[in-house]
């Protein structure tokens, strides 16, 4: 089975250096070029999808339209789901990195990054960033939309989606490429390669870098390669 995860390209605020999570941004243009430079190497390495997933937000979905674009595949089904989301970053969310680490220190910020089970300060439910008040998500209990996650409460949303589409595509025999976010997608890998909550904050995933996984008829990995 084949699977192709890309972490969507650089966006605004990644250049920026601020936590974005659920926040809504743009690309940045080094971003659009590395999604492009992605669909070139995907439609070189002779790969034809047959279904692909993304979440709901812009940087993601503009990143699977240039890929898909560039590979002449615009025409494949596309599923969107608040499931592939980024990690919510909660009262984080628009702050610059390097001041909150000058604020709280450098392990503290590094625990809130990447720890498996530590969430960040959460949102008040009256904040405007709050997803309630996103229309993206006005068809979800409020009680069921996050304040603020960790990489388990994340991955605790991300492994449903995988069972009832994504894994049931692939059991089918079809390519699979998921467009998503450096968190939803380290929470998929460390399911897929079963990766323990320790070594799962030493996981990187560039932007805009496909990562190609060869799958058995069970889903454990036989071969795991980035495309550039």
């Amino acid at each position: 089975m084949k699977l192709v995860l890309v972490r969507h390209g650089e966006s605004i605020w990644n250049q920026q250096n601020l936590f974005t999570g659920w926040t809504d941004v743009q690309l940045s243009e080094n971003g659009i070029a590395e999604a492009t430079a992605a669909g070139v190497a995907l439609k070189q390495a002779g790969l034809e999808f047959d279904v692909a997933y993304s979440s709901v937000l812009t940087r993601a979905n503009d990143t699977l339209h240039i890929i898909l674009k560039e590979m002449g595949q615009l025409w494949i089904p596309t599923l969107k789901s608040w499931r592939l989301n980024e990690r919510h970053y909660g009262a984080l969310q628009g702050l610059n990195k390097e001041k909150t680490a000058e604020k709280y220190g450098d392990d503290k910020v590094l625990e809130w990054r990447r720890s498996y089970a530590v969430l960040p300060p959460l949102l008040a439910i009256d904040d405007e960033r709050h997803p309630r008040f996103d229309r993206r998500y006005t068809h979800l209990d409020t009680h069921s939309l996050p304040a603020g996650e960790s990489l388990s409460v994340t991955l605790n949303r991300v492994i449903p989606f995988w069972e009832d589409h994504i894994a049931l595509s692939l059991e089918a025999g079809k390519v699979v490429i998921v467009v998503a976010h450096g968190n939803s997608l380290r929470a998929l890998i460390k399911y897929i390669e079963d990766i323990s909550d320790d070594n799962i904050m030493e996981v990187e995933i560039p932007t805009g870098n496909p990562l190609v996984y060869d799958l058995d008829s069970n889903f454990k990995m036989v071969n795991k390669s980035y495309l550039k």
